[in-house]
Formats: structure tokens, C-alpha cells, sequence
């Protein structure tokens, strides 16, 4: 067994030492430098260049999809203000595998994550919250909102895909912008939405008057209720009530089928309520004006027709009115939805707020600035950015006030701003989180002081995915450990940095009772370090073990050590550092040499030592949504010791190689063999920056770009798979600038050859004047000024201005990053 011994004389050994000066080289320099920014003609009025629409067309099989959705928010709002859509016929037929027996087994199904898909053609109302991208179905959906004009004949909960009680629409008649949306229902009423963080505003325009009514379905979030409850109130105009609900991914597993979120709301109408009805399960009530009951989560996590509670008000309006909704939702109370609209909106008018929403979008959105005459890139671009910016989401009301983990109130501690909720772990760490803190450490800050909260309230156990007010433990790893010292090393300090690794540091070398249970297993593990016995004991984890995957955990777990042994080296904790990063090399304890005839891979492994008897090397069933041959390639901390492991620089650019093409030289980057790359997923974004440990940086550049040439574009159908709360459009906008965030727990960028003439993040100043379609390779490269060969450069741009200047070209430079001195660096365990 190839373990890792420990030593006494831990040591971190880069195996590139290259150090980036980043001083500039004089007056005069740092004077002309200044005088090229004033010369860069940066785009203005980015939010023009945004379109929501991008990614949010798919078939029902949603891994397929961005998963995004349009509609009314702001940068990280709780309140997210859009529609949901209903089946149609088309969607139907397409549907194939796990929906179609749903369908036919009559449970009530989403068309997709988030609620809209594009190919749809009906809506079933305008919920108050929704996640961005995920994979799986039952993020929120919450306090459907349907504008209606026909009679109340049956309970809508008897309406298995929402074919009476909804209303078609046309693309033709929508639009989508930043912080605004509006559709035009063919029942005749126009709807216009807008938002600020916690509230939201609608404008209902009914042709005609006759019938016009709301329903209020107050049951139906995503995948169903365990409670609901609404009442009507006529004499002052006022919709309140709650839902409580959870359940996200619970249709794959029995551990989230439950409760643990309840999210409060008062909707306002400016029209007179003349009537009112309510609904529970089959039995329709005339003139009632309250309701209660949930919709459950059905036997195995779809909810089953027929249950559910909602209340509808008749308006009194004349033909061409249009009734306005103010709505005020709090996780707390309805006291404070209350205070939250009143705090928030004010007497401001619809168009004041929304012209307030699309400056707040302008505000984060030109904190990356970049020049181009390319309007279709800059879409792209910037609709990317605007993806990256909707989670975390603010989760704490306009007092302070949350609610925690714990399921009791808190309010926000005396270092924070506000506390953020939603936190897609297994995904985020990975880029998104450092983009956010790029632009803005104050948020980065205060998101991983509520991440600490949220572990304080549930036992010291940092959850990998978490959703509203509570842990799913969705996904494998330990991705808190390497979000933390992320936002570290990207400047974000104003937290308790000290109180969250010492609670992180415990949960490395201490097992929990969760750790030690399958719970869960496979999908929602609970523990934050699943078999950390194991771990200790053999040096990684085996398939006879409390994860999802012995494999696919010890390369994530790999990751998170390294992580931990770079902040606990920013803290002053030398020996805790040299303990982790030994750990750290950890991976090496599952590569076979000869897990094939003629290749080594990373295998599953037994507890006793023994290989995994089952191994296909393009199998995308054996690891965690992704094969042995996509999973080779996720270590990012040591590539210079995988380059080693594979037999050298030459043998480890030849596998990169057949794995993003055929033998016939086609590209191959989505889905299509496990065999090969599929840059729309997690495993498998870090292969093509792996090639720069080989010494072929010219290798990386031309596959970054053609990634992001073929899978990402100016269309409905423009982002390769799942979205996953803006992960992958953070991969997107690093790649676009011509760098990345590679190390876990480190602010180093390595570099591709950026798409913009000139662009500028942070402290960093890129430029790149004959960037073009054509010219994708790095032909020479200065930093401040002075003359590099790297392909990477290190962290002093978190701290002061750095400026790169690329010249690039349509012909490689095969001797940027070629010497070993120029490779980034990578860290091996010590050799004591």
C-alpha cells in the first residue's frame, strides 16, 4: 500500500519556485501605464449587454440545461421575482426516464430547476424565490402567484400539469432584463415585475375585467410543502401567510424529504377585493378567505396531486386596469415581511424601483470592466457575470434577524452586514467564491462569517450544500474548508478568521458521530468529513466507507486539507500547515499504475488495501458525476507530482490530448464518452488549465478558448449544463480574461490568453491589443512592466496593482511556461 507516512519534518516544497515581482519597473513605466488605462474605451451601459434568457433552454432533462431563470432581483436578493412554468404537450413528449413515470404516475413535476424552461409554453403563476442553475429540482418555487380570468370550477391541486389553471404565452411578447421582467399571458393580462432585496412589486394589466382574479398558491413550492397557509383580509387589501418546505433533491434520498425552511409573506393590492375563495386537497370553498395545508412530499419525494391548500380574491377593476402587488417575505415572521416592505419600497413608484434594480445590476456589473467591438462576446460576458451574482443570497431581513440552523432566531453579529443563505458548496469553491470576493471583499466577508454561523447553530458541521435555513448535505467533500480559506487568501479578513479554523481544523482530525454514520449516504452524507477514521487510519478513503464515493471523496478531501494547510499557514500555524499538506497528498494512495493494461488512473480502493474489483476507466457511474478518466485530472495542488505519476511531461500531455480530442483531432469537451472531457461539469473545468504542469501552456490556451468558443453562447441554449448558482459562469468569466483561480485556499491565478483587448478586475489591468478570435495563443507576456515567461502569476494583485500585458498571436510561443521555472507552482507532501 503506497501510503503517506507522516513525518516529524513536514515541509511544503514548490516545485516551481518562480516568484512574479510585482513592483513596477520605474516612474516612467508605471506613467505610461496609466496613460494606456485612460486610452482603454471600456463598455458602458453593461447591463444592456445582459441577456437572462441565455441558458434557460433545455429538454426536461435538466443536466442538460443551464437551469437558469429570468426574472425580477437584484444582486443576491432573497426575493427573486419570476415565472414558473407548466407542462405543455411538446415538453411532454420530450420528457423521458424518471419524469415520464412521475407523469404517469400522476405526481405534479416541475419542467425544470428553477422553474422556466424555455421550450415551455404555459405559466402557472410568478413565485417570490428561486435558486439560479441547480441540478436538482425542489430549490424554493416559493408562493406561486397566478393572474386568472376564468371560473374556479375544481381545485387546482386536482390539476396534475397545470393544463386549466394556467396561461400560454409567446416569447414574442417577454422580456428579460437585469432587475425586470414582463410577459403578456394570452388570458389577456400583461405582467410586469420588479424588486428590490427583500420585496417585490407586480403590475397585473387585464384586458378584461370579467373573472379577473389572483390565485394565491400558497402549497406549491418546487417539490411540494409540509405546511402552507394563507388568509385573506379584503377590508385592508392584503394577502399574508407562510409555506414551510425543504426538500431539495429528495426525490434521491429519504434524508431531505422533510422540513426546514418557512418563508412568510404579505402581498398588498392597490384594487378592491371583492370576493374571495379557498382551496384544500379536492374541496373547493366559495367565499372563504383562508386556507391551510401543505402538499407533503409524497412517498418517495414527489409530492402526490391532490393535496395542497390556496386562496384566489376577485378584483374590482374596470377593462385595462392594472392592479399592483407589493410583497414583503421574510424566513423569520410576518412582522418583519412586513418591515421588510415597508423599509425597502416605501411609496416608491414601480418604475422607480425598477430603475433602482437595473443601476444596482449596473453597480456590480462594471466592477469588471472590458473593451470589445464584439456585441455578441460582450453578452455572453456579461450575461456570465450576471449569473455569478445571485447566491449566497441575502437571507436576513432589513433588522438583522435570520433564521438559523438551529431553527431559532439570531440576528447578525456585530462584524457582518447581512447573513447569506444558499450555498452550493461542491460547485462554488471551485471559482465563484473567489469572483465574488474579487469584486467585493466586504460580501466575501460577511458570506463566510455566515457559513460559520450556520456551522456553529448545527453541531460545529460546516454542510456542503446548504438551502434556505437548512443542511442537505447534497453532493461529496468538504467544501467549506477550502471556501473559507479562499475568501482569505482573496482579501476577504473582516470575519471571525481564527474562531472558523480552529471549528474546521476540529473537524479534520476529529471524527463525528456523523462521520461515522452512513446517514444519508449516498447522495446526502452528513458528515462533513465522511469515514474520517479511515482517512487516519489507511490514508484515504476506501469504497467500504460513509461517502458517496471512496474514490471521488479522497480527491475532494485532498483538496480540502490543502486548503486548510494554506490558512492555517496565513494564521502563523506552521506545524498544522506541514501536517495538512501531507495529508493533502493523500491522492496518491488511490492511483493504480496498472488500473488498466496500459494506464494508470486514480481507482476506488478497499479498506483493505485491495483495488476495487469494479473499475471502467469510462464509466460515469463510479465516481461522483464523473469517470475515473475525468477524475485524473482534479488535483489541483500537485500537478507537477501527477505529471510525475504519469510517466513525465511528454506522456501526460499525450493523455490530456486524448482526452479533449478523438483520434481523428476532433474536439471532444461535452458530453459525449465519460472517456473524454466534459468542461461543463465540475470534474472536469481544472483539465484544460493541467496542461501548464507540462510545459505545453500553449496547449491550454487553445482549449480554454475552444471550450468556451463551442459551449458557451449567444443563445437560449448557451450555457453547457447546469448553471449550478453561477459556478460555471464564474468559470466562464476567469477564462475570458485569461485566468484562473486554480489553488484551493490560494489567490495565485495561472493564465490563458485573455478574449478582451483590455479589461480590468480588481487591482489587476489586462491587455491583451491583438486579442481576436484568431489570435489565441500567448505570444509574450509582461507584468508591471517587466518581461515574463510564467503561466501564472501569484497574489500580490490582491493587495496592490498589477498590470499584464499580453501580446498574442495566431502561432503558439511553445516557450511561454515551457522551463519548470515558469510552471506554476505545485506542492508535494514532505520526504521525511
Amino acid at each position: 500500500m503506497n501510503h503517506i507516512k507522516k513525518s516529524k519534518n513536514h515541509i511544503l516544497l514548490p516545485l516551481s519556485l518562480a516568484v512574479l515581482t510585482a513592483c513596477s519597473s520605474g516612474k516612467n513605466e508605471s506613467q505610461i501605464s496609466v496613460e494606456k488605462e485612460k486610452k482603454a474605451k471600456y463598455v458602458t451601459d453593461v447591463v444592456n449587454y445582459v441577456n437572462p434568457l441565455i441558458g434557460t433552454k433545455g429538454p426536461y432533462n435538466h443536466r442538460q440545461a443551464g437551469n437558469v431563470t429570468p426574472g425580477a432581483v437584484v444582486p443576491f436578493g432573497m426575493f427573486n421575482f419570476g415565472p414558473e412554468h407548466a407542462y405543455t404537450d411538446d415538453l411532454m413528449a420530450e420528457s423521458e426516464g424518471i419524469s415520464k413515470k412521475i407523469l404517469e404516475e400522476k405526481k405534479r413535476v416541475p419542467v425544470s430547476p428553477g422553474g422556466y424552461n424555455y421550450q415551455a409554453s404555459r405559466v402557472k403563476g410568478f413565485s417570490f424565490t428561486r435558486l439560479s442553475g441547480t441540478g436538482c429540482l425542489g430549490a424554493s418555487g416559493d408562493i406561486p402567484v397566478m393572474p386568472f380570468t376564468k371560473d374556479i370550477t375544481f381545485s387546482p391541486a386536482t390539476d396534475p400539469i397545470n393544463a386549466y389553471y394556467s396561461a400560454g404565452f409567446s416569447h414574442d411578447d417577454e422580456t428579460a432584463i437585469p432587475g425586470y421582467y414582463q410577459v403578456g399571458l394570452d388570458n389577456g393580462v400583461n405582467v410586469k415585475l420588479a424588486a428590490t432585496t427583500r420585496t417585490g412589486i407586480a403590475n397585473f394589466t387585464f384586458e378584461q375585467s370579467d373573472n379577473a382574479k389572483l390565485l394565491f398558491r400558497t402549497a406549491y413550492s418546487q417539490l411540494g410543502s409540509g405546511d402552507a397557509y394563507a388568509k385573506v383580509d379584503a377590508e385592508r387589501g392584503e394577502i399574508t401567510g407562510y409555506v414551510t418546505s425543504g426538500n431539495f433533491c429528495g426525490y434521491l434520498g429519504e434524508y431531505n424529504q422533510r422540513d426546514y425552511y418557512t418563508l412568510h409573506f404579505v402581498a398588498k393590492l392597490d384594487k378592491p377585493i371583492t370576493g374571495s375563495g379557498a382551496w384544500k386537497d379536492s374541496q373547493v370553498k366559495q367565499g372563504a378567505d383562508s386556507s391551510k395545508g401543505g402538499m407533503g412530499y409524497g412517498d418517495n419525494g414527489w409530492p402526490d396531486i391532490g393535496k395542497g391548500s390556496g386562496v384566489w380574491v376577485d378584483l374590482g377593476i374596470n377593462n385595462g386596469d392594472t392592479v399592483q402587488m407589493r410583497v414583503g417575505i421574510s424566513y423569520v415572521s410576518l412582522d418583519n415581511a412586513r418591515e421588510n416592505l415597508a423599509k425597502e419600497q416605501g411609496k416608491q413608484t414601480f418604475a422607480q424601483l425598477k430603475a433602482n434594480s437595473q443601476t444596482a445590476w449596473e453597480n456590480e456589473l462594471s466592477k469588471v470592466k472590458v473593451e470589445s467591438q464584439d456585441t455578441s462576446k460582450l453578452r455572453v460576458f456579461y450575461t456570465a457575470l450576471y449569473h455569478s451574482l445571485f447566491h449566497p443570497n441575502v437571507f436576513s431581513d432589513v433588522n438583522g434577524e435570520y433564521m438559523g440552523f438551529d431553527q431559532k432566531v439570531h440576528s447578525i453579529s456585530t462584524n457582518q452586514t447581512v447573513q447569506y443563505a444558499n450555498f452550493s458548496g461542491w460547485d462554488v469553491y471551485r471559482s465563484q467564491l473567489q469572483l465574488v470576493t474579487l469584486l467585493d471583499k466586504t460580501r466575501g466577508s460577511d458570506i463566510a462569517q455566515s457559513l460559520y454561523n450556520q456551522a456553529n447553530q448545527f453541531n460545529g458541521i460546516w454542510d456542503r450544500w446548504t438551502h434556505n435555513a437548512g443542511p442537505t448535505g447534497v453532493m461529496s467533500g468538504d467544501p467549506s474548508t477550502i471556501a473559507i480559506a479562499n475568501f482569505v487568501a482573496f482579501g476577504a479578513k473582516d470575519f471571525d478568521v481564527n474562531g472558523a479554523y480552529n471549528s474546521l481544523r476540529k473537524a479534520a482530525i476529529i471524527p463525528t458521530e456523523f462521520d461515522l454514520s452512513d446517514v444519508g449516504c449516498p447522495v446526502f452524507c452528513r458528515g462533513q468529513k465522511p469515514s474520517l477514521d479511515q482517512w487516519q487510519e489507511i490514508g484515504y478513503i476506501s469504497d467500504q466507507s460513509n461517502s458517496w464515493e471512496g474514490a471521488s471523496e479522497t480527491l475532494e478531501q485532498a483538496s480540502s486539507y490543502f486548503s486548510l494547510a494554506q490558512l492555517a499557514k496565513r494564521l502563523g500555524k506552521d506545524e498544522d500547515s506541514k501536517r495538512f499538506v501531507d495529508e493533502a497528498g493523500y491522492w496518491r494512495n488511490i492511483y493504480n499504475p496498472s488500473a488498466t493494461e496500459t494506464l494508470g488512473y486514480i481507482q476506488g480502493r478497499n479498506q483493505d488495501g485491495s483495488w476495487k474489483s469494479e473499475f471502467d476507466a469510462f464509466s460515469g457511474h463510479l465516481f461522483v458525476e464523473g469517470s475515473p478518466a475525468q477524475y485524473l485530472w482534479m488535483i489541483p495542488h500537485d500537478g507537477a507530482g501527477l505529471v510525475q505519476i504519469l510517466g513525465g511531461e511528454t506522456a501526460t500531455s499525450q493523455r490530456l490530448d486524448a482526452h479533449f480530442k478523438k483520434p481523428d483531432g476532433s474536439w471532444v469537451l461535452y458530453r459525449d464518452s465519460a472517456e473524454y472531457a466534459d468542461v461543463s461539469n465540475q470534474p472536469s473545468i481544472l483539465s484544460p488549465w493541467m496542461y501548464l504542469h507540462t510545459g505545453d501552456a500553449y496547449k491550454t490556451q487553445q482549449t480554454v478558448r475552444e471550450t468556451m468558443k463551442q459551449l458557451w453562447l449567444d443563445a437560449p441554449d448557451g450555457i453547457p449544463g447546469q448553471d449550478d448558482l453561477g459556478q460555471m459562469s464564474s468559470w466562464y468569466v476567469f477564462s475570458s480574461l485569461g485566468i484562473y483561480p486554480k489553488y484551493p485556499g490560494r489567490a495565485d491565478l495561472v493564465l490563458s490568453s485573455p478574449q478582451f483587448t483590455s479589461a480590468k478586475i480588481g487591482n489587476l489591468t489586462i491587455r491583451a491589443p491583438e486579442a481576436s478570435n484568431d489570435n489565441i495563443y500567448i505570444n509574450s507576456l509582461r507584468v508591471n512592466g517587466k518581461p515574463s515567461l510564467n503561466s501564472w502569476i501569484n497574489e500580490a494583485y490582491i493587495n496592490k496593482s498589477v498590470t499584464l500585458d499580453f501580446t498574442l498571436s495566431d502561432v503558439p510561443n511553445k516557450s511561454f511556461g515551457q522551463a519548470i521555472e515558469n510552471r506554476p507552482p505545485s506542492y508535494s507532501p514532505s520526504k521525511g
